[in-house]
C-alpha cells in the first residue's frame, strides 16, 4: 500500500477550528472520486496505539497528545495518508484509491487471504469501474480485467448479454465453455449476473489458474467469476440513492439503398443471368416513383425510418440503506430499471408493442451476532423481469425490416371513399405473393414474458477460538426458485392493395385482400411455463494461525447441490440433478517471504458410471516475495514490491454433452425411427424401437492440466504496479462423437467418447498507476492486455494425410475453414479455362476459388484455414481517471485484435424471395448500400468488385464461406467516458446530505475499425438488432 505524507500547511476543504487541550481532533474522511464518506477508516496517532475508526458517514473524533502528533489514515483499498496535526482541531481527509491494495484481503475460493500470501492467479476489479450506463452488468466487463474476454453481439434489451470466457476458449466439446459464476458462493446464470447492480457488489474477482479454482473441482475448469455482496456496517443508518436517465441510439446501422436504385438493380439482377427474364419493375413505375406520384400507388418506403426511432429513453434507480449496532447489522437494497427499444410503434393501439424490459431487484443481507463467537447471516434476494415486445422479438423484427422491398406497398393506406369509415388500420399488402408487411407484423400484437428468481440463504459462522485459537466453522444453506412464463396477444391485420388509380384526380380505389382472415380483436395465447428449484448446502472448517515467523492455514469444505426442473422432456431429465464434493486447502508461509499452498477437490457427478463418477483434482503452488528479503531493502524505495509465483494443478468439468446419464442407453419405444412392422386396425403404424444414445460406461470427466507462472511488481512505493501471468493449459478427455465408426456396423446413432484434447496458452498483464498531490489533484490509470490461443491437439476426424490442410490438429479451436477466393470471373473464357467449381451454376462475375490440391475441381477438399479465429486472441483495455478538488473526469477504451468474421452473404443477398421456415409470409431481401456502391456489372466487369454478379436468388457458388467475405474484426472502442462533480461538504450539510455527486456519462461512444458497414463487434450479420450508444445523466446522494 502506498503512503502519502502531507505537509502541515496542506490546504483542507473546510475551515479549521482549533480546540487545543490534550487535543481533540474531529473530521470527516471521504473518497476523493465522489466525495462520499468512508466508513471503517482507521485513524491512528503514529507510533502509538491511540486510534479510532470512522463511522458510517466517515466522521471521527480522536484525542491526541500534542500538536506535533502525526495522524495516520488507513483503509483497505486506499493509499495510506499521514498528516501533522499542527494548529488544527478539524482535519478532513480525502483518500485516493490504491488499485493494487483494493484486494488487500483477496477473495478466494470459500474464503479470504492476505494479498501478500496469495500465489494464485486472481484478478479483482474495483466495483466502481462496473458502474456504466447500462442495466446489464455483463456489458461492463469487456476490457476491464486481464484474462477476461468478453464481447457483445446484440443491443436488444433482454437479449444483450455479453459472451465471455476466461483466458479464451479452451475446449471444443458440446459442453460448457464459459466460466462458473458464483454470487455469495451460489452458482448462478449469466442472466442472473446481468441483473446485478454494481452498488450492491462488495468484491468482483476472477479466478484463473488451478490453485484458485481447484476447490470447485467439477466446475472449475473454465475459470470462476466470484462475487460477494455488501453487508451492513456498524453505525447509524446510511442511505444511498442513485438515479440515472439515459438515451440510447444505435452505434452504427446498416445503410440501405434508395428505392430507385433498388428497382433498377432488381431489374438488372433478373436479366443479368437470364436475358429473357421478365423484369419486376416497369419503366413507368420507376419514372412515376422518381416523379413522386401518389406515394400509396407508387410507394418508396424507407422502412428503417418507418420502423425505428432515432433514440430510446431509459431509466435506472437504486437505493440502499445500511447500518446497525453491535448485535445486528443490515444492508437492504432495491433497484429498478426500464430499457426501451427503438421500434416506432403505432400510437393508435391501446397497447405498446415496442421492446420494453422492466427489471426490479430486492436484496437484504442481515448479520446477527448470536453470541460473541457465533454469527448468523440471512440473505434474501428477488429479481423480477417483465419483457414486452413484438411477437417475433426485437431482433427478428429488425432483421425482417431489412428484408422487404421498399416499393412493393406502403406500410399503411389512407382510406379511400369505400373504406373511409373502417375502424381498423389499412395495412399495405400484396395480392399475389403474401409478402410480409413489417409494420403490420410489428404492431399486430405483443408478447409478454415474465421471469422471477427468489433466493433465500442462511449462513452460520462459528469461532472455535475458545477451544483452539484460529479455528472457525461455517454452515450455509441456500434455496433458489426460478419461474417464467409468456403469453401472446395478437390480431390478424387487414391487408389492402391498390385496385385502380386515376392520375388526374389522384384518387385510388383499394381492394381488401383478406376479408375472411382479418380480425379486429386480440387473441389470447398462453405460452410456456417453466419452474425450477435448487438447493445448495455447504459446510466448512478453517484454521488460520501465526506462530512467530510461521503462518499456516487449512480448510475442509463439503458441498452438495440438488436441482429439479419442471419442464422435463423425458424421464431422465425429470429426475433431480445432484452433485457432491469435498475440497480442501493447506497453506504455509515463512517470514512473509516464502509461501506454499496445496488445494484439492474431490467431486462426484451422477452423469458418469460408478467407475468414473468421482474425480480428484489437486493443485500446488509456491510464491516468493523477494522484496521482503533483507538484501532488497536498499532499493525498496524504487521497487517496493517484487513477487514471483507458480502453480500447477488439475481441475475438472462434468458439464459435457447433452446426455443425462452417459452410462445408460436411451431407447425410444415405437419411435418414428423404429422399423415399421405394419399397420394397426386404426391405421397407425406398428413401429419398433430405436436407440438414440448408446451407453458408454467409460465416459468420464473432462480434465484440464493448468500451469501458471506469475510476477508482481510494485514501483515507487507502489504508485506503479505490474501484474503478469503466463499460462498453459492442456484440456484432455474432451467428449466427441466418434468419426471412425463405419456405417456397416448398423448403429442407430454414433457413439461418443472422451477422445479430444486441446492446448491453450498465453499471457495476461495488468498495469496500474496512482498519483495524488496535496493540491487535491489525483490520477488513477489502469491498463490490461490478454493474449490467449487455444488449439486442437487430438481431434476425432477422418484421415487427412493426403490433404493435411483440412486437419484441425494444431489449429485454433474457433478457426474457420473455407475457400481461398482469387477474384471474380472476368468472362466466359475465364470460366471455361478454370477448374470446375462444384457449387451449382456460375458465370462471369461470380467468385473464382483457388484449386488447393490441384485436381482441377473446387470441392470440400480445397477448404483451408482462413483468417483469424472467431473469438479474439488479443483483448485489451486502458483508461484513466483524473480528479481536481470536486471535479473528476474518466474514460476507458476497450479493444480486440486477431479476430475475423464473415459477412453472411446468404441473408444479405438482395432481391432474394423466400419463405422463412415455420412462417406463412414471404420475404424479399433488401439492397444494402454498400452492395449497390460496389458490385460486378456487365458495364464495368471489375474482377475485384466488392459484390459478385447480381441475382434474384441465392447463388450457391457465391455463398460459400471464403476469403471473399472475410473481414478483419479488430477494433478499438471508447467504451465509457464520464464527467462528475461532487458538491462541497458545506453545501451538502445545508441540504441535509452527506454527499452529492452529479455526473454525465456515456458508453460505446466511438469505435475505430477497418470495417464500416455496421458495428464490427456484432460479427458477420448486420441484420441483427444494433449495439447501442448511451448518453446518461445521473445523481448519487447519500444521507
Amino acid at each position: 500500500m502506498g503512503v502519502r505524507k502531507l505537509a502541515p500547511n496542506r490546504k483542507l476543504k473546510n475551515p479549521v477550528e482549533i480546540i487545543i487541550q490534550g487535543i481533540t481532533i474531529t473530521g470527516r474522511v471521504t473518497a476523493v472520486e465522489d466525495n462520499s464518506g468512508l466508513p471503517g477508516v482507521n485513524v491512528v496517532v503514529k507510533g502509538t496505539t491511540v486510534g479510532t475508526v470512522t463511522d458510517v458517514n466517515g466522521n471521527y473524533s480522536l484525542s491526541v497528545p500534542s500538536t506535533e502528533s502525526v495522524l495516520v489514515f488507513s483503509s483497505v483499498g486506499y493509499i495510506k495518508e499521514e498528516i501533522v496535526v499542527a494548529n488544527r482541531s478539524v482535519i478532513d481527509m480525502g483518500m485516493v484509491l490504491d488499485i493494487t491494495a483494493l484486494d488487500e484481503l483477496v477473495v478466494v475460493a470459500f474464503g479470504q487471504q492476505e494479498k501478500e500470501s496469495v500465489i494464485s492467479a486472481i484478478e479483482s476489479v474495483n466495483t466502481k469501474e462496473l458502474r456504466v450506463p447500462s442495466s446489464n452488468l455483463t456489458t461492463a466487463l469487456a476490457g476491464r480485467i486481464a484474462g477476461l474476454i468478453a464481447y457483445q453481439t446484440s443491443g436488444e434489451p433482454g437479449h444483450d448479454n455479453a459472451e465471455f470466457f476466461i483466458r479464451g476458449v479452451t475446449s471444443f466439446g458440446t459442453g460448457k465453455v464459459d466460466p462458473l459464476i458464483l454470487i455469495d458462493n451460489v452458482e448462478v446464470t449469466t442472466t442472473d449476473l446481468s441483473r446485478m447492480h454494481p452498488d450492491d457488489i462488495q468484491s468482483f474477482s476472477i479466478l484463473k489458474d488451478a490453485t484458485a479454482t481447484a476447490l470447485y473441482g467439477a466446475r472449475g475448469a473454465n475459470g470462476v467469476i466470484l462475487i460477494t455482496t455488501k453487508e451492513g456496517v456498524e453505525g447509524k443508518a446510511r442511505i444511498s440513492f442513485r438515479f440515472e436517465n439515459s438515451f440510447s441510439t444505435p452505434t452504427k446501422e446498416l445503410q440501405m439503398a434508395d428505392p430507385i436504385t433498388y428497382m433498377r438493380m432488381a431489374n438488372e439482377a433478373a436479366r443479368t443471368r437470364d436475358p429473357l427474364a421478365n423484369i419486376p419493375y416497369t419503366n413507368k413505375k420507376i419514372d412515376e416513383t422518381i416523379a413522386g406520384t401518389n406515394q400509396y400507388v407508387y410507394p418508396a418506403v424507407d422502412w428503417q425510418e418507418e420502423m425505428f426511432k432515432n433514440m430510446a429513453a431509459n431509466q435506472r434507480a437504486n437505493m440502499n440503506i445500511s447500518g446497525g449496532g453491535k448485535v445486528a447489522r443490515y444492508y437492504i437494497a432495491g433497484s429498478m430499471s426500464q430499457d426501451n427499444g427503438i421500434l416506432k410503434v403505432d400510437d393508435r393501439n391501446n397497447y405498446n408493442s415496442n421492446v420494453n424490459l422492466k427489471r426490479f431487484t430486492l436484496r437484504s443481507n442481515i448479520n446477527i451476532n448470536l453470541t460473541e463467537s457465533t454469527e448468523a447471516i440471512v440473505r434474501m434476494h428477488g429479481a423480477f423481469d417483465d419483457y414486452n415486445g413484438p411477437i417475433p422479438g426485437g431482433t427478428s423484427m429488425y432483421k425482417s425490416t431489412l428484408q422487404v422491398s421498399p416499393v412493393r406497398f406502403p406500410s399503411v393506406f389512407t382510406p379511400d371513399s369505400t373504406y373511409q369509415f373502417a375502424n381498423h388500420t389499412l395495412f399495405g399488402g400484396d395480392a399475389g405473393g403474401n409478402f410480409m408487411n413489417p409494420y403490420a407484423e410489428m404492431v399486430k400484437g405483443y408478447r409478454q414474458e415474465s421471469k422471477t428468481v427468489m433466493l433465500s440463504q442462511l449462513e452460520f459462522k462459528q469461532d472455535f477460538g475458545k477451544w483452539l485459537p484460529g479455528l472457525t466453522g461455517r454452515l450455509l444453506g441456500n434455496t433458489t426458485r426460478n419461474s417464467s412464463f409468456d403469453l401472446t396477444r395478437a390480431y390478424s391485420p387487414y391487408y389492402y392493395g391498390v385496385m385502380s388509380y386515376e392520375k388526374q384526380s389522384d384518387e385510388y380505389k383499394l381492394l381488401q385482400l383478406n376479408p375472411e382472415s382479418g380480425s379486429e380483436h386480440l387473441s389470447y395465447e398462453p405460452g410456456y411455463k417453466r419452474m425450477s428449484s435448487s438447493f445448495y448446502g455447504e459446510a466448512s472448517l478453517a484454521y488460520n494461525q501465526i506462530f512467530g515467523v510461521h503462518s499456516t492455514s487449512g480448510m475442509l469444505v463439503f458441498i452438495g447441490r440438488n436441482r429439479l426442473d419442471s419442464n422435463a422432456e423425458n424421464l431422465s431429465e425429470s429426475l433431480p440433478k445432484r452433485n457432491l464434493g469435498f475440497s480442501g486447502r493447506v497453506t504455509y508461509g515463512y517470514d512473509l517471504r516464502y509461501f506454499g499452498e496445496f488445494n484439492f477437490g474431490y467431486n462426484g457427478s451422477e452423469k458418469f458410471d460408478k467407475g468414473h463418477r468421482w474425480g480428484f483434482f489437486p493443485s500446488v503452488g509456491v510464491g516468493w516475495v523477494i522484496s521482503n528479503e533483507a538484501f532488497w531493502q536498499s532499493i525498496s524505495q524504487y521497487v517496493s514490491n517484487f513477487k514471483i509465483r507458480g502453480t500447477y494443478g488439475l481441475v475438472g468439468n462434468d458439464e459435457i454433452g447433452d446426455e443425462r446419464f452417459f452410462y445408460l442407453s436411451r431407447v425410444n419405444v415405437r419411435s418414428a425411427g423404429g422399423y415399421n412392422f405394419g399397420y394397426n386396425f386404426d391405421g397407425s403404424s406398428g413401429r419398433g424401437t430405436s436407440i438414440s444414445h448408446y451407453a458408454n460406461p467409460l465416459i468420464g470427466w473432462e480434465t484440464a492440466y493448468k500451469t501458471n507462472l506469475g510476477v508482481e511488481l510494485g514501483l515507487f512505493e507502489n504508485s506503479v504496479n505490474i501484474l503478469a501471468d503466463f499460462f498453459d493449459e492442456t484440456r484432455k478427455n474432451i467428449l466427441q462423437t466418434r468419426a471412425d465408426i463405419p456405417s456397416s456396423m448398423g448403429l442407430w446413432s454414433i457413439p461418443q467418447a472422451n477422445v479430444g484434447e486441446a492446448n491453450s496458452r498465453g499471457l495476461d498483464v495488468s498495469v496500474d498507476y496512482t498519483y495524488s498531490s496535496s493540491q487535491g489533484t489525483w490520477v488513477v490509470a489502469r491498463g490490461n492486455f490478454t493474449y490467449a490461443k487455444g488449439v486442437f491437439k487430438e481431434y476425432e476426424e477422418p484421415d487427412f494425410s493426403d490433404v493435411p490442410w483440412r486437419s484441425r490438429i494444431d489449429m485454433p479451436i474457433t478457426q474457420e475453414w473455407g475457400y481461398v477466393a482469387q477474384r471474380l470471373f472476368i468472362d466466359q473464357a475465364d470460366v471455361d479455362n478454370s477448374p470446375r467449381q462444384d457449387f451449382g451454376d456460375y458465370m462471369s462475375g461470380d467468385i473464382k476459388y483457388k484449386d488447393i490440391n490441384g485436381d482441377n475441381i473446387i470441392d470440400e477438399f480445397d477448404k483451408v484455414p482462413i483468417g483469424y479465429p472467431k473469438v479474439p486472441e488479443i483483448n485489451y483495455g486502458f483508461g484513466v481517471s483524473v480528479g481536481w478538488k470536486n471535479f473528476d473526469v474518466s474514460c476507458f477504451f476497450q479493444g480486440s485484435a486477431r479476430v475475423s468474421f464473415w459477412i453472411d452473404s446468404y441473408n444479405m443477398s438482395p432481391f432474394r424471395i423466400y419463405k422463412p421456415e415455420g412462417q406463412d409470409y414471404v420475404l424479399e431481401t433488401g439492397l444494402a448500400k454498400f452492395i449497390a456502391d460496389n458490385y460486378w456489372s456487365e458495364a464495368s466487369e471489375n474482377p475485384q468488385a466488392g459484390w459478385p454478379r447480381l441475382s434474384n436468388y441465392a447463388v450457391s457458388n457465391n455463398n460459400q464461406k471464403s476469403t471473399w467475405w472475410m473481414k478483419n474484426g479488430s477494433f478499438l472502442r471508447l467504451k465509457t467516458a464520464e464527467v462528475g462533480y461532487a458538491l462541497p461538504d458545506m453545501v451538502c450539510e445545508k441540504i441535509l446530505l452527506s454527499s452529492c455527486r452529479i455526473y454525465l456519462s456515456g458508453s460505446n461512444l466511438l469505435v475505430f475499425s477497418k470495417f464500416h458497414e455496421w458495428d464490427v463487434e456484432m460479427g458477420g450479420n448486420g441484420l441483427n438488432y444494433p449495439l447501442q450508444r448511451v448518453f446518461n445523466l445521473g445523481v448519487n446522494l447519500t444521507f
